[in-house]
């Protein structure tokens, strides 16, 4: 999709789709009036007789007959008061899917800038990503496509008052499109069937990002991840044919770039609990349950085109969890990198072992800190839902990062405990510890148990198993995966300092 900025104004450049945000329960016009003037007060008849009030995410379209503007698409902002970039966002959205619902490939918008509450480049930002968000679809291996399907959209031209404000927005629409474009990437990783994103093929994706990004890829096999003593991550992985592999991805800029933060991305390409079979029911979604490594890959990737000044190193641990006559079992102790042993009373509570070998090999990189993304528990979602991740930090200040990050992004976080009270749960008679302590409070005893492997590094643990997938469609995105975390990342590393 092309996104472009321009010195102009929606009533005299000529369009198919005229794209304009109102706020709610305001009849003086700004951006709109021109337009307004041109169309006769059309739009200020239909603001006084209450058909349409600007709430948020409300839409109407108005055909203003012989016009350089064919159709005018009224989109709701809310309350003024309450702008922010997600709310740009979501609107931006709602305007991608209405044009590309009446078949309309291209239009023209303004950017809905408030002065001192939004700047013009943050806004700009954000609408770039509404419309390349919502444009996403998920027909990856369809060969048919119905006849009523209508035709993406194409172009978005974004008119502004000035050569200041077109640079401020160029700006914008630059990073709106590096970060929207490498969420639908991640989305794609985790939308792929299992027999097409194996551990191999997740490596090679990361290998061929590398080398279009300019960045370091090294990827170890089996061999190389038992001379460094991964026996968690190898005790995982021995039920299935599917040979793990440990990815490492380094984004390094030019000049000083301090200690790096070390991003750290579950990989399990597929989980079916391994001997702890999971039900059958819904276990398809378990090709999802890399969302973690691909939002890591893709945040990457993001920051590399963004070229911001904070040496990044992305950890994708990728394995398979499968039974087999080879399969690690119930009753078995891993050791993991850092020598600690590992009771295994569920095979079914493996990404909290792989994340532990992940997290045990950053610390060779002496980080600033060290962030994990992982869909871990469905104790998670029964405490969060479907609307934000749970936070775990053993920092304040950095946990306070990652929410000022969640705010800007829009994507929510929600800050938990780790109550060393319930650490009694994971421990183990024959080993270290255990890796689950049972149905209580199970998102913390997950998290308590990453933490022994963090150290002294400041560390963020990010439970992604409620938002890492979709199972109806919003106004970002069809059913399916998210890429719940890339945005997040993202602005976490630009507002490092």
């Amino acid at each position: 999709m092309l996104i472009e900025a321009k010195i102009g104004s929606i009533a005299k450049e000529g369009s198919e789709l005229a794209v304009v945000g109102l706020f709610e329960e305001e009849k003086e016009l700004t951006v709109a009036a021109a337009l307004d003037s041109a169309l006769g007060g059309r739009i200020t008849d239909l603001l006084s007789w209450g058909d349409f009030r600007g709430t948020k995410g409300e839409t109407s379209v108005v055909y203003p007959g012989a016009n350089k503007v064919k159709r005018v698409l009224l989109v709701g902002l809310g309350k003024r008061a309450e702008l922010d970039t997600e709310r740009v966002r979501l609107a931006s959205a709602a305007a991608a899917r209405k044009a590309v619902s009446i078949g309309v490939t291209s239009y023209t918008t303004a950017v809905p800038e408030d002065g001192n509450r939004l700047k013009v480049e943050a806004a700009a930002q954000a609408l770039a990503e509404g419309a390349i968000l919502a444009s996403y679809r998920t027909d990856l291996h369809r060969t048919e496509k119905e006849p009523h399907e209508t035709k993406p959209l194409e172009k978005v031209l974004v008119l502004l008052d000035g050569s200041k404000a077109r640079a401020a927005a160029e700006a914008g629409i630059r990073a709106g499109q590096a970060v929207a474009s490498a969420v639908n990437w991640a989305r794609d990783l985790a939308n792929e069937p299992a027999n097409y994103i194996t551990p191999s093929a997740l490596a090679e994706q990361a290998r061929q990002m590398a080398r279009e990004s300019g960045l370091r890829c090294q990827v170890l096999g089996p061999e190389e991840m038992r001379r460094l003593g991964m026996g968690a991550l190898l005790g995982v992985a021995q039920g299935s044919a599917q040979e793990a592999r440990f990815i490492v991805v380094e984004y390094k800029p030019k000049g000083k770039a301090g200690a790096p933060l070390v991003l750290v991305g579950k990989g399990i390409t597929f989980d079916s609990g391994g001997i702890s079979l999971k039900p059958d029911q819904g276990m398809e979604m378990m090709k999802g349950d890399m969302a973690g490594a691909a939002a890591v890959l893709a945040a990457v990737k993001a920051i590399a085109a963004l070229g911001l000044p904070r040496r990044v190193i992305g950890l994708l641990p990728a394995t398979e969890n499968l039974p087999s006559g080879t399969a690690y079992k119930p009753g078995d102790v891993l050791t993991s990198i850092t020598g600690k042993t590992i009771e295994v009373i569920s095979t079914d509570a493996e990404g909290r072992l792989i994340l532990a070998d992940a997290l045990g090999y950053g610390q060779r990189f002496k980080p600033a800190a060290m962030i994990d993304l992982a869909t871990l528990t469905g104790a998670c979602v029964v405490a969060l839902g479907n609307v934000g991740a749970g936070l775990f930090a053993n920092n304040d200040d950095l946990a306070s990062r990652v929410e000022s990050a969640s705010r800007e992004s829009g994507e929510k976080v929600w800050r938990m405990p780790l109550w060393p009270e319930y650490a009694e749960q994971i421990k183990s008679d024959v080993a270290d510890m255990k890796n689950t302590g049972g149905r209580p409070a199970g998102a913390i005893t997950a998290a308590l148990l990453l933490s022994k492997f963090a150290g002294d590094t400041p560390w963020v643990h990010l439970d992604i198993a409620g938002v890492s997938g979709a199972e109806k469609e919003t106004a970002l995105q069809p059913r399916g995966a998210t890429g719940f975390g890339v945005r997040l990342l993202v602005q976490l590393v630009r507002d490092w300092r």
